[in-house]
């Protein structure tokens, strides 16, 4: 199926039904005592992360079954030309097992590895972040841009780390070697809300470097949706679904970030 193909009008509506009704599971099973295991030893799950996941599974089906779907946490195809959901049940379930309220629920649509429809919901603050392809990016309604600084002492980046190991060690390194001439740094423990963030203009810069499919495809498009643009790390050219780090911003902001942090080793 091809994306052009669909009836694109009746997708935010949906769209956002689901990903709602997903955020409210999620919000409530927040105040619960929650069901803990780990996949791996830096990677928690919750019972609220597999509630949600089935639910959105059920609704995306009941109106694309046509469309097939990649979750974190019940698979599917990672590979893909086809017409697919990609969805995070919920971003940032360390903060959500630690009880510290910053996490959302992110349902992307793609083809191939290219993002053509995003939605990123935080439902703690009730927040929706929205992108169509060629449509432009919202928050809550509204049109949301990146950031349009360009003074360096003025940006507040912010970083998420994944896991503690040499490639963390190396993202605290660039930070360290940029002061003082930025203004300040956030660590999120979301990717899909840093993004966001970016996209809405309320960080100056985002930058990962282990990622996700499911973390990524939704904010990927609210980003360039918002005339910004997104790096892959590595290359440097533009993210798609497979970019295993990256930055965002606008394109003047990322020029100049480059190059003051272009023998970081981060980038390696």
């Amino acid at each position: 199926m091809i994306f052009n193909n669909m009836n694109d009008t009746e997708i935010q509506p949906i769209l956002t039904s689901i990903i709602k009704e997903a955020g409210e599971l999620v919000k409530e099973g927040f105040y619960t005592t929650k069901q803990i295991s780990f996949k791996s030893p830096s990677d928690p799950v919750t019972n609220i992360d597999l509630a949600s996941e089935t639910l959105i599974r059920e609704r995306l089906g009941q109106y694309f079954p046509d469309i097939e779907i990649l979750g974190e946490e019940y698979g599917g195809n990672i590979i893909s030309d086809e017409l697919r959901w990609v969805i995070d049940p919920i971003d940032g379930t360390r903060n959500f097992a630690a009880g510290i309220p910053h996490f959302c629920v992110s349902i992307g649509l793609v083809q191939g590895n290219n993002p053509v429809v995003g939605s990123i919901y935080d439902p703690i603050r009730d927040e929706l972040f929205f992108s169509q392809s060629n449509q432009g990016a919202t928050l809550n309604g509204e049109s949301m841009q990146v950031s349009t600084k360009t003074n360096p002492g003025d940006f507040i980046i912010g970083l998420d780390i994944g896991r503690i190991d040499d490639k963390a060690i190396h993202a605290f390194k660039l930070i360290e070697n940029l002061f003082p001439t930025m203004q300040c740094l956030r660590v999120f423990g979301s990717a899909a809300l840093g993004m966001a963030y970016a996209a809405s203009g309320r960080i100056d810069i985002f930058l990962h470097h282990s990622l996700s499919p499911w973390d990524i495809a939704a904010g990927l498009l609210l980003v360039t949706e918002s005339n910004g643009i997104t790096l892959d790390k590595a290359t440097l050219k533009q993210a798609n679904l497979l970019t295993k780090g990256l930055l965002c911003s606008s394109e003047e902001l990322l020029n100049i970030f480059l190059k003051m942090t272009e023998n970081e080793k981060w980038y390696q």
